[in-house]
């Protein structure tokens, strides 16, 4: 609980690409300029300052072309550290963020200060379904596990463009559908499966969304996101190091061998890979 806790209070302060980014564009040559300064930077800019583009995220990949091209101009390019609360449990949220190479995680706390983890997102999908699906309020505390990039939009504009129908109303569905499920099998994943299960299913969702083999994360927090005392983690950790399948140190995990990974696994991550490779196919 120690390192979150930290960050509880800590509400997203994402440093926004604006006029400054297009100004120093413009020296640069990179793009033209452009004289309404405050408006968001336009897609191409943004590939150009960090190598990011709004279609690394799936879910904007799969828009149409004219769809993408009238959402993209509402989009804000954020930097999400590690640590950052985007969200708390509660909360009306003012912006959904399609997410390109960071990775959240969504935590259900309870009165006492305990709390775990419901679903983790990533490039394929978004932070803030509550937005369109009616509610409007956060029914979790949405917190940065992995720090990279993303894009914004405004919660207003999303709605507007949900309630239009086709493709994107339709993508948003069925990635909320993916996340309800996930949901369902972490719950049932972490009631009636060994931690060692718990962990192995838990560092592969990570794996699904790094470009590599090295996940940061202390065992600590790795212990609060699953609902679990710290030793516990240890312990599954240690069993797995010493089969050959992880190396940990310093708050760094290195995945040796990912199928040996998935032998430990129970049934639901299969259950969730396969609603997950499925969400883009149609």
């Amino acid at each position: 609980m120690a390192q979150i806790a930290n960050h509880r209070n800590t509400v997203a302060s994402h440093q926004i690409v604006n006029s400054n980014a297009i100004a120093a564009l413009r020296m640069k040559g990179d793009v033209a300029y452009d004289a309404l300064q405050h408006r968001p930077v336009a897609p191409r800019a943004l590939a150009g300052l960090h190598g990011h583009h709004p279609q690394h995220n799936g879910l904007l990949a799969a828009l149409p072309e004219a769809d993408y091209a009238r959402l993209s101009q509402h989009l804000e390019f954020v930097d999400m550290p590690f640590g950052t609360t985007i969200c708390e449990a509660g909360e009306q949220m003012q912006y959904v963020y399609f997410l390109t190479s960071s990775i959240v995680s969504l935590l259900y706390e309870t009165a006492d200060g305990a709390s775990s983890e419901t679903a983790v997102i990533g490039y394929e999908g978004i932070v803030g379904a509550d937005v369109f699906m009616g509610g409007g309020a956060s029914l979790h505390r949405a917190f940065v596990k992995s720090a990279g990039y993303g894009f914004r939009i405004k919660a207003s504009i999303l709605n507007e463009e949900f309630a239009r129908g086709g493709a994107l109303q339709q993508l948003l569905l069925r990635f909320t559908q993916a996340l309800f499920t996930q949901m369902a099998h972490t719950v049932a994943c972490n009631r009636h499966h060994t931690i060692v299960q718990q962990l192995c299913r838990w560092l592969v969702l990570s794996l699904d969304r790094l470009p590599g083999d090295k996940i940061s994360m202390t065992q600590d927090l790795i212990a609060n996101m699953l609902g679990v005392r710290r030793e516990s983690v240890t312990e599954a950790a240690r069993k797995l190091q010493d089969e050959g399948l992880i190396q940990y140190s310093r708050g760094q995990i290195t995945v040796l061998d990912r199928d040996g990974l998935e032998a430990h696994i129970c049934e639901c991550y299969a259950g969730i890979k396969k609603v997950y490779e499925g969400l883009l196919k149609n």
